[in-house]
């Protein structure tokens, strides 16, 4: 895998230990992410298997509700190692920013699929609820669907817990669906053994829609983020990353920054940004200055690109000033202001200021 950094004017060469660190940890990342990914797509394949077999050993609507998520889960993770493969080819001429968009759309069909999945319950829970359900062994049926309750919830904060080390969406949506899957089966457990007590078998549809619900819920949510990844949604997370990275890392000398974009594609995050400098500095001093910021960034966003320019100071800009220390300073500073993400995101200071 490639690191790709981006400059106006020029472009930067890191030493070659740092590129060689950089790029082996992008892999072990893409690595993690395959692994992952199968290991989900083999547990689906098993659990499907299981509750299958369940629901054609009882004939209970609710484990068959349980048994339609789990082909959805089968069909979202073969999309999601599809997905997490293409993600990690590097960028070309045909995708200057890379493949990582595909993890959105992988995420935004899983959704889909969920709330067709749902539907389906729904559908199949109503028509029990009208013409009556007949059940049977539900006693062992409940205990093959409490096991893989147990299973997925193991795999399902797994999958979260290496989507957000690797910072995949795909391994992330994949693990909450999965996490859905295991409370659809630990609810449907419970609602089961409500009815071995009770003996009152309409609760079985009842519970299918309630199930069904659930999950309808859990498909919106992931269809909402796919679409605002695709339509380059502001991650309020990632930018108040950037931002007090930027704060702790700033310089007496750094006048202000202003016009801050960042774009998220897949695992890598994209920044760039103006930054007012002492009019007097040279292009070295510049060049070091966007080596350093580099440098910081990537220790939060170990895969990402970096594309500043450099503006210059000139003699009204004293007043906003933080370097007391300039030899070339006419006046002082009057005008004091929080580097805060509404700063960093707008005009010039001097221009705000106006």
């Amino acid at each position: 895998m490639y690191l790709i950094l981006y400059s106006y004017h020029f472009s930067l060469s890191l030493p070659r230990k740092f590129w060689w660190i950089m790029t082996s940890n992008a892999q072990t990342f893409t690595l993690e992410k395959k692994r992952a990914a199968w290991l989900s797509l083999i547990v689906g394949a098993g659990m499907l298997i299981a509750k299958m077999g369940a629901y054609l050993l009882t004939g209970s609507t609710a484990i068959f509700s349980d048994a339609i998520e789990s082909v959805v889960h089968v069909a979202a993770t073969t999309m999601a190692l599809v997905s997490i493969y293409v993600s990690s080819k590097p960028a070309d001429e045909s995708h200057l920013y890379g493949h990582g968009n595909i993890e959105y759309f992988s995420a935004g069909v899983e959704g889909f699929l969920i709330v067709l999945a749902a539907v389906t319950i729904i559908y199949t829970s109503v028509h029990g609820l009208i013409y009556g359900v007949t059940t049977k062994q539900l006693d062992l049926g409940t205990t093959i669907i409490g096991a893989a309750g147990l299973i997925n919830l193991f795999l399902g904060f797994y999958l979260i817990k290496k989507g957000n080390k690797t910072n995949s969406l795909t391994l992330v949506a994949d693990g909450k669906h999965v996490l859905t899957d295991s409370y659809t089966s630990i609810g449907v457990v419970i609602g089961l053994v409500l009815v071995l007590v009770t003996d009152f078998f309409i609760l079985d549809p009842i519970i299918a829609i309630l199930v069904a619900v659930n999950i309808l819920f859990t498909g919106y949510k992931l269809m909402r983020e796919s679409v605002g990844g695709l339509m380059n949604e502001t991650d309020k997370n990632i930018l108040n990353k950037i931002v007090a990275m930027l704060n702790n890392t700033k310089r007496e000398f750094w006048i202000d920054i202003h016009h801050l974009r960042f774009l998220k594609s897949g695992e890598r995050v994209f920044v760039d940004f103006h930054i007012i400098l002492p009019y007097y500095f040279s292009i070295k001093q510049s060049h070091l200055e966007e080596q350093y910021i580099e440098s910081e960034l990537m220790k939060i966003f170990p895969n990402s690109g970096v594309r500043l320019h450099a503006d210059y100071c000139s003699n009204d800009i004293c007043k906003y000033c933080s370097y007391q220390t300039c030899s070339e300073r006419k006046s002082e500073r009057t005008i004091f202001f929080d580097w805060d993400s509404k700063r960093m995101l707008g005009e010039p200071i001097y221009k705000e200021m106006q």
